[in-house]
């Protein structure tokens, strides 16, 4: 089912030379406009009950709003096709376009699904309409498609087609506030167009009567970025990818934290700050499972989904059970939550929170901004007991969602306080910050300025481990390793156990005075070392595209290798069948 829109500051419905100042639905420009409409519209509008979906464009106008975030309003359209997933959808194509009336920018969305019948497409088009009832897909409100849309441009224009038994049918509806706005109606008229395979050919469906069809395809060809209804049937073969990479936003938002150069690049290049304005990353962390047979085609190249719990560094899971209604089901949440791998170099941090497989709010930071504590945590959660708002970008703020933001902090805490000196912070438990001491003591640690390199390492039960039982309460022995002298530091001991129960969720409440302060020494080595990863990291990504290159010159020769080898082959045959065929010289 393709999709065009306007996007950017062009716009991919205009043509005729009806041109605004901006196709950008934010800055088209107040509702009442000052044209009157021209009578010709008027009296095709006006004078049947042609075939259209109706909405006040005030209702438009207010809907498009709930999107601050253009990343979001494309998560939408692609929960769209997600959701086709179960009716034998294979991908989404996410791409751009250009209106040849007026040479500006249109991105176009594609998939492979079930399509939408001329009824289906009218659903679509009416605000608030959705048959999506099941607990398994994302949409429910019947509303994404008109926001995202109307977010993202200022026209939109979708071809669906449909395969209905032996039915099959093309469907154009064309969404154009531009359209909207020059007529000055009162009403949403969302012109419909319906065909039909019968035959082998292509022919028009009529549901109303044949002038009502002419209109609809009047008003399409004259709004929309197509001027001829051969152009429009054309849009139903598949689209050709370009073979770019990503769609960025223009206004990117310049990395924070870190202190060197090469710090700041490991920062620029974590998902957490890429997923901003880089609509390759977001998509890539938007779905917490990975598809099997479903693939996200962002201009050509598919995205490589990511999960965030296996970037994590010293992982744990925490089963936390929220108390919902006294009459539901109980219900229990798994909590990934772990150091980041670049830890503690990066500063981010935050939980992850997803609702029916779909990324809600990414890198939530329910701990305040400026403190230690919780530094470089980050956590992975699917949270389907609670109701995401219109956006999908965050959750309604119920008293359900207010406790569990203080279970997700009291976890962060309760861990950061357990396992913190595993990326260089002296610990914040009494007992274990004293033992930690002596053993950097006993390993003849000098302090700061020693040139030891000193790394960590934890193991569960004699078994090296990054996930640790499944339950809040656990010990664990830690060992800590001297890498320059090669011997081991024996283990200092068991970690205290902690409760589930929220205990002093009050930030303000805890004073950890030098406790979270960081061992300037191995704050440093560890940057050392975090920083060659990060550099070996990119050149053997290098290497491996150069190496890729190669591969495939190399199957090209051989392949060309082949073929000249079956040529001569050929040849020789030939050659041996004709001297065969020759009498014996006399």
């Amino acid at each position: 089912m393709p999709a065009a829109m306007a996007g950017g500051t062009g716009g991919a419905g205009g043509g005729g030379g009806r041109a605004l100042d901006c196709r950008s639905f934010w800055k088209a420009g107040a509702f009442e406009s000052a044209s009157a409409p021209s009578r010709e519209f008027h009296d095709a509008l006006e004078a049947g009950d042609f075939d259209r979906a109706r909405v006040h464009p005030k209702f438009l106008h207010t809907n498009a709003t709930s999107h601050k975030w253009a990343f979001g309003a494309i998560a939408e359209l692609l929960d769209n096709a997600v959701d086709e997933i179960c009716n034998g959808a294979t991908f989404i194509k996410v791409d751009k376009s250009v209106n040849l009336k007026d040479n500006s920018t249109m991105l176009v969305f594609q998939d492979d699904g079930g399509g939408m019948d001329p009824e289906g497409v009218r659903r679509c088009m009416s605000l608030g309409f959705s048959t999506k009832k099941s607990k398994k897909t994302i949409g429910q409100y019947g509303n994404g498609f008109k926001t995202s849309t109307m977010r993202l441009g200022a026209d939109a224009i979708v071809f669906t087609r449909a395969n209905r038994g032996s039915n099959v049918t093309l469907s154009i509806g064309l969404l154009s506030y531009t359209f909207l706005r020059r007529t000055m109606k009162d009403d949403i008229v969302v012109p419909m167009l319906d065909f039909k395979i019968q035959d082998g050919h292509i022919v028009p469906l009529v549901y109303g009567s044949q002038g009502d069809w002419d209109s609809s395809l009047k008003i399409i060809l004259e709004w929309s970025p197509f001027s001829s209804k051969e152009e429009l049937l054309q849009q139903f073969k598949d689209i050709v990818s370009h073979g770019t990479k990503d769609i960025l936003l223009r206004d990117q938002d310049k990395a924070s934290g870190g202190v060197t150069k090469a710090q700041k690049e490991i920062v620029q290049q974590h998902i957490s700050h890429r997923l901003r304005f880089s609509l390759r990353a977001y998509t890539s962390i938007l779905y917490l499972k990975k598809f099997e047979n479903f693939q996200i085609i962002l201009r050509g190249k598919p995205v490589e989904q990511i999960r965030i719990a296996d970037e994590l560094k010293f992982k744990k899971l925490v089963t936390y059970k929220p108390q919902v209604a006294h009459d539901s089901q109980v219900v229990s949440v798994k909590v990934d939550v772990g150091f980041a791998k670049e830890a503690p170099v990066l500063g981010i941090f935050g939980m992850n929170v997803y609702h029916k497989n779909r990324l809600i709010m990414p890198f939530w930071k329910v701990l305040q901004e400026g403190s230690s504590r919780g530094r470089s945590v980050v956590g992975v959660l699917e949270a389907n007991f609670i109701e995401p708002a219109h956006d999908k970008q965050d959750f309604e703020r119920t008293p359900l969602f207010i406790r569990l933001e203080a279970k997700l902090r009291q976890i962060i805490l309760d861990y950061w306080k357990e396992k913190c000196h595993l990326i260089g912070y002296q610990p914040v438990d009494p007992q274990l910050r004293s033992q930690y001491k002596a053993a950097l003591k006993d390993s003849g640690n000098p302090g700061p300025k020693s040139q030891q390199k000193a790394s960590t390492s934890r193991r569960t039960g004699g078994h090296t481990s990054n996930l640790l039982p499944e339950t809040y309460d656990d010990t664990e022995v830690i060992g800590l390793t001297a890498n320059g002298s090669g011997s081991r530091v024996r283990s200092f001991g068991q970690a205290q156990e902690n409760s589930m129960e929220p205990v002093g969720l009050d930030e303000n409440s805890v004073d950890i005075g030098s406790e979270g302060a960081l061992d300037p020494y191995i704050m440093e080595k560890l940057s050392e070392e975090n920083i060659g990863l990060f550099t070996r990291r990119e050149e053997l990504r290098q290497r491996d595209t150069q190496l890729r290159q190669t591969v495939g010159e190399l199957e090209q020769q051989l392949a060309e290798t082949k073929r000249k080898c079956a040529q001569l082959a050929d040849d020789l045959r030939i050659r041996k069948s004709q001297q065969q065929q020759q009498p014996p010289y006399i």
